[in-house]
């Protein structure tokens, strides 16, 4: 398995959590808790699949991410404990799901033979738009198109912190371990300082 797969491996299950966290605190039964994590765990990833016309998805391909988030939806469904979870339960694995999929998305652009700069972008889709489809699904105005903390940013920040990494000689595993840390403490940081973009009012 190589970084950018296992990366990409951690990441699922990450935004899975955070797509329970969320749909149990709506109440979701089986079906829905499960549509919601698969959502947010594949969602950015598919986007990113199709755009750079990787066949099949990568989901598709390994379809043990599907039965694992099963698994874990069947533990939401039936264990009422899973409802009492923090919301900062889903902050940490919204983050950490950021950090990962947004470096494994960059990675697998290069290795594609795209820029650094259409790689950037490829990883910031596969980083938030599974979050965006989660939240949506949840009947929530994602944060990626309101004025909230950094989201988007950090992901497009850190993938050139991955690039500047390799550029360095840095070993791509470390590399890549180090930049989806450094994605996951800014994303933090940003919610915990209220770090946002400036925005022109009407």
């Amino acid at each position: 398995m190589t970084v950018f797969a296992l990366l990409e491996a951690v990441g699922v299950v990450a935004f899975a959590l955070s797509g329970l966290v969320e749909a149990r605190h709506r109440d979701m039964d089986l079906v829905g808790l499960f549509v919601v994590a698969l959502a947010a765990a594949f969602g950015g990833g598919t986007l990113r699949d199709l755009l750079l016309d990787r066949s099949p998805v990568f989901w598709i391909e390994h379809d043990a991410y599907a039965v694992a988030i099963l698994g874990l939806s069947a533990v939401f469904a039936f264990f009422p404990i899973t409802a009492r979870l923090p919301a900062f339960v889903l902050l940490v694995a919204d983050a950490l799901g950021l950090g990962l999929f947004s470096v494994a998305g960059a990675g697998y652009a290069l290795q594609a033979g795209t820029s650094t700069f259409i790689a950037a972008l490829m990883g910031t889709i596969t980083g938030t738009f599974g979050g965006v489809i989660r939240d949506i699904l949840c009947q929530e105005l994602p944060s990626l198109f309101q004025q909230t903390p950094l989201y988007a940013t950090c992901a497009f920040v850190g993938c050139y912190f991955f690039f500047l990494l390799t550029y360095l000689s840095i070993p791509s595993e470390v590399a890549g371990w180090v930049a989806t840390a450094g994605i996951t403490v800014f994303r933090l940081a940003a919610v915990k300082w209220n770090w946002v973009l400036p925005v022109s009012r009407h």
